[in-house]
């Protein structure tokens, strides 16, 4: 069998398929080729180089510019980027009439440029190929005798990208970028003859398109036509004038390998471009690529903090972050404050500022700079002090997904050796808890069992409970890529999101109906007979069970749960269970619910009876929120597991593990996020709390009940870059380095261990967080010794199984998958599970799920469903995305996003502000109408602060996973004038 060379397959060969060959003579030399290669790609084999100005080896040729024609002895000229290679043919690249012809074709190009001085590329990175050539050819549009056509325009719309139709020579690279690349099939052609111009849809400026400035466009073109802007004012310069700085996106769980090209004599980020990675493969999306300004925030922390003693009791002390009840109780100096931390005299109550951004003016008062030496004293002696009165239980670690493989283990080492708790966790739980739970139980391992590049194997896959375009646009590319390569997409979500649009089938499921729309699939597939029986007898248990429980699922009943008609399950039924290879790609619209675990146990299930587990182009892939969140899981920042998801109630694992820390650990597991945030509002809970690099203010469900325990604490360290929300309740608070400011390690969902290194210097006195979690356990008792970064990770792998092998200085500028059995000559293991899963019987279970509706259904009150997510543009808490010019100006706004209907029945309209509330408290943002809503669904981003769409989420959790119901509570949305 041969497989499709996807972005991190090797291609398996049938042995007795022999590869054609065709040999030709080059200039003179012998190449031999596999048929069907192209003259240009066999003339650089041989070492030959042809001149080219439309093509570029990642996108499919077209031969419009025609600077790369060779002569074949042919009629004509043959483009060599198109032209095969044919068995005796006679090239020459380099006549004296090609030369000619080249140089006559450059000058007609360079006439119509902008003058060199004022060339947009050649002004800024300058590497205008046209301009290269010229200078090759001796013409410059000052010594032509052509005319100068122009007038074509200018486009400054997009807030970092510069358009110049007069520099476009219409080589059609940004074309095939946006299309053949990222597969947003923005840009085309617009006008005749000579007015023809690059058109962004219908011939729209590029800022009102649909274009999602992820850049590719940029990276391609060759002239002067599309260029980035300087953001923030730091100048674009040339490559070779700045240092340039290999590393890793720092926002979602792809991973994309970069290129920061920073100004030394700035202290600045110039600009950033996409690098070659067997993931990535040089792609970027708007994050990435222009995202990164947020670390020269002037609002960055750089002095450690101590809460002033006029500011206790301790609660809020912003406007913004106060609950309806505090909004008239102010605090009077040197009396009792009643939640509200207002200064004496401040008017302004609830009032809420545009900007979502933490007042400083506001909070800072009530803190002081202290020394290093001082806060970290006073942290020690307050959690120690708990710590004593308390025992183990009263403390408690948020450590966070943002930060390195090596920070994610020295915090949870801390917590668990210095307070002898295992009551630590992170962001993990608010994702993808209850995915883990289920492949745990169903296959031994919570780490996806195939990359988002193997897609490109798959004849069929589905993605589910996600809007990737949004929240993994790269690996949404490769998703949109393989469709065009024949792979059958099948897109299954409450929300007519982007992914819909390439999609050939789309699942417009009710929210909270996934069982029994996956139950159903699975019963028609077993009808049908579509099931792998061999698979299911030699590697799965407890089939008959899984049957019996789906056989109530008929496709008549699922389509009355559900709202998908039963024709269109059966359709899915069919398609899944007819492919030879197929994938499932899943995100938190699977995780967020109280049934998540069953969501995904169901998704482990179709996979499983259909054999679709264990081969290229299949498997399990839960798409990784945060840019660390799978690194920080395996590094054992999770209650339940020590490092390596090794169980803290198994007592051969914990004995091994007291071994290696030398000292004794607790054999319970600990509280999660939510059940610590409840933990504290109980008497005999946890009263003290360090958190690193997490905001539970914005990011956790019921933010009244948040804002309730973050006050009740009897002591809070909170460690960042910025002043948070969450912080306003600290009583230290530390200074950390940001992203671009430390070395470490960080594995993206695909397990792919990658080095992050450090750009820039830290502002101020801000310190990197593993330094300070080192400090805080030396003042403690603990006797750490630490360097570096890689004597960290050291440590880690050698408690660590799965990433045996990995060491810090084979992980290269690309990284290494995990497992791993040689990183000194092999990427890693892309597909998992082939012989045997992880489960102790080496078989995986299947767990029959029944389905159950949400926790909180629409009434006549709150007759709306709300789902909460995230946008392309912003990232969780807003705290790095909304100080990034490029991302904020582009979505600067909170919005609510209804279906028409819904809007006009309320006499609702398109940019209105309006009132949303559920039971747990009302906020305010602007209406959107939006045809990708279903009726009677409402979505929310939940980045924005001013309009925090967790004050109206439930806290409920699913009983396995311990993850919050985000994607389903009722809402009721009014006019402002309207009053709950």
């Amino acid at each position: 069998m041969h497989y499709r060379l996807g972005a991190e397959m090797t291609a398996v060969h049938d042995p007795s398929t022999a590869v054609r060959t065709v040999t030709a003579e080059i200039d003179g030399r012998s190449v031999t080729v596999p048929e069907g290669t192209t003259i240009y790609d066999a003339a650089k084999q041989a070492g030959i180089d042809i001149p080219v100005l439309c093509h570029d080896e990642r996108y499919d040729p077209v031969g419009v510019c025609r600077m790369c024609v060779v002569d074949t002895g042919g009629r004509v000229f043959a483009a060599a980027c198109v032209r095969p290679c044919e068995d005796g043919m006679q090239v020459k690249t380099a006549t004296e009439e090609l030369e000619r012809n080249r140089a006559t074709l450059t000058e007609l190009l360079v006439s119509d440029q902008p003058p060199r001085a004022e060339d947009p590329k050649d002004t800024k990175t300058r590497d205008n190929l046209l301009l290269e050539l010229a200078d090759d050819f001796g013409v410059a549009r000052e010594t032509t005798e052509l005319p100068c056509g122009s007038g074509r325009g200018t486009d400054s719309s997009n807030p970092v990208i510069d358009v110049n139709h007069d520099a476009c020579i219409l080589c059609d690279r940004c074309v095939r970028a946006c299309d053949d690349i990222q597969g947003n099939d923005v840009i085309g052609r617009s006008g005749k003859g000579y007015s023809t111009r690059i058109a962004f849809d219908l011939n729209d400026p590029m800022g009102a398109s649909s274009c999602v400035t992820c850049g590719e466009c940029v990276q391609a073109c060759p002239t002067g036509a599309l260029t980035n802007k300087p953001i923030r004012g730091i100048p674009i310069r040339p490559r070779e004038e700045l240092d340039a700085v290999d590393s890793v996106c720092p926002y979602c769980g792809v991973g994309c390998a970069l290129t920061y090209y920073v100004d030394r004599e700035r202290g600045a980020i110039s600009f950033a471009e996409g690098r070659d990675q067997p993931g990535s493969q040089s792609r970027l999306c708007v994050k990435g690529r222009y995202g990164w300004d947020y670390s020269a925030s002037p609002q960055r922390l750089t002095t450690p903090l101590i809460r002033i003693d006029s500011a206790y009791p301790k609660g809020p002390l912003s406007a913004d972050v106060r609950g309806d009840s505090d909004n008239d109780r102010g605090r009077v100096n040197g009396g009792e404050r009643g939640g509200g931390g207002r200064k004496p005299g401040d008017k302004r109550g609830g009032k809420r500022k545009p900007g979502g951004l933490v007042d400083y003016d506001e909070v800072l008062p009530y803190f002081r700079e202290a020394t290093w030496e001082e806060a970290l004293d006073l942290v020690a002696r307050r959690l120690k002090e708990i710590h004593a009165t308390g025992g183990p239980g009263a403390i408690a670690g948020f450590g966070s997904a943002k930060c390195s493989n090596e920070e994610a283990y020295l915090f949870q080492k801390l917590i668990r050796t210095g307070f002898g708790t295992n009551n630590v966790d992170h962001c993990t739980r608010l994702c993808h808890a209850s995915s883990v739970a289920a492949l745990f139980e169903g296959v031994g391992s919570g780490a996806v069992s195939t990359t988002y590049g193997d897609v490109a194997n798959a004849d069929c896959v589905i993605i589910t409970g996600s809007n990737p375009t949004a929240n993994h646009p790269v690996a949404s590319s490769f998703f949109k890529q393989a469709r065009r390569r024949g792979t059958k997409v099948i897109y299954v979500d409450p929300r007519a999101s982007t992914v819909a649009e390439h999609a050939d089938v789309f699942v417009q499921l009710k929210p909270g109906t996934d069982v029994a729309f996956y139950n159903a699939v699975m019963h028609e597939i077993i009808r049908l007979g579509l099931i792998d029986r061999e698979f299911i007898a030699n590697r799965t248990s407890n089939y008959d069970e899984l049957a019996r429980t789906v056989a109530e699922y008929p496709p008549e009943r699922a389509a009355q749960i559900t709202g998908v008609d039963a024709d269109t399950i059966r359709e899915v039924a069919r398609t899944w269970g007819e492919a030879r290879a197929a994938v499932v790609y899943w995100g938190m619209g699977i995780s967020q619910h109280t049934t998540g675990t069953d969501n995904a146990r169901c998704l482990i299930a179709l996979c499983s009876i259909t054999g679709n587990v264990g081969r290229p182009g299949t498997g399990l892939h839960p798409l990784r929120g945060q840019n660390n969140v799978q690194g920080a899981s395996d590094a054992g920042l999770i209650p339940m597991f020590y490092p390596d998801y090794q169980g803290v109630d198994a007592e051969a694992t914990r004995q091994r593990f007291e071994q290696a820390w030398g000292t004794s650990l607790d054999p319970n597991r600990g509280l999660t996020v939510t059940e610590i945030i409840k933990s504290v509002l109980q008497p005999d809970g946890v009263r003290g709390m360090y958190m690193l690099g997490e905001n539970p203010f914005l990011s956790d469900p019921n933010i009244n009940k948040v804002r309730k325990a973050l006050a009740a604490l009897d002591f809070l360290v909170v460690q960042d870059i910025f002043l948070t929300e969450t912080a306003e309740f600290a009583d230290v608070i530390l200074p950390a380095t940001s992203y671009l400011e430390k070395d470490g390690t960080y594995t993206n969902t695909d397990r792919r261990v990658q080095l992050g290194r450090k750009v820039m210097d830290p502002p101020g006195q801000a310190r990197p967080d593993w330094e300070i979690v080192q400090d805080i356990a030396r003042r403690i008792g603990l006797d750490w010794n630490y360097g570096s970064p890689s004597e960290v990770f050291d440590e880690m792998v050698e408690l660590m199984p799965s990433y045996k092998n990995l060491r810090y200085d084979n992980l290269g500028l690309t990284g290494k998958l995990y497992p791993n059995p040689d990183p000194e000559h092999t990427d890693g293991t892309i597909v998992m599970f082939d012989e045997r899963f992880n489960t102790d019987d080496g078989l995986a279970h299947l767990v029959p799920a029944q389905w159950l509706p949400p926790k909180e259904l629409p009434d006549a009150e709150y007759p709306l469903v709300l789902n909460t997510g995230r946008l392309l543009e912003h990232w969780h808490t807003g705290s790095m995305t909304r100080r990034s010019f490029a991302l904020d100006a582009i979505s600067p706004v909170a919005e609510v996003y209804m279906h028409p209907k819904d809007a006009a029945d309320r006499g609702l309209s398109h940019g209105e502000t309006v009132r949303v509330r559920s039971r747990r408290g009302s906020i305010e943002l602007l209406v959107r109408i939006s045809h990708r809503e279903q009726l009677g669904n409402c979505f929310i981003p939940f980045h924005f602060r001013e309009a925090a769409a967790n004050l109206l989420t439930i806290d409920e959790i699913d009983p396995y996973g311990k993850i919050p119901e985000f994607k389903f509570c009722a809402v009721q949305v009014e006019p402002l004038g309207v009053r709950a």
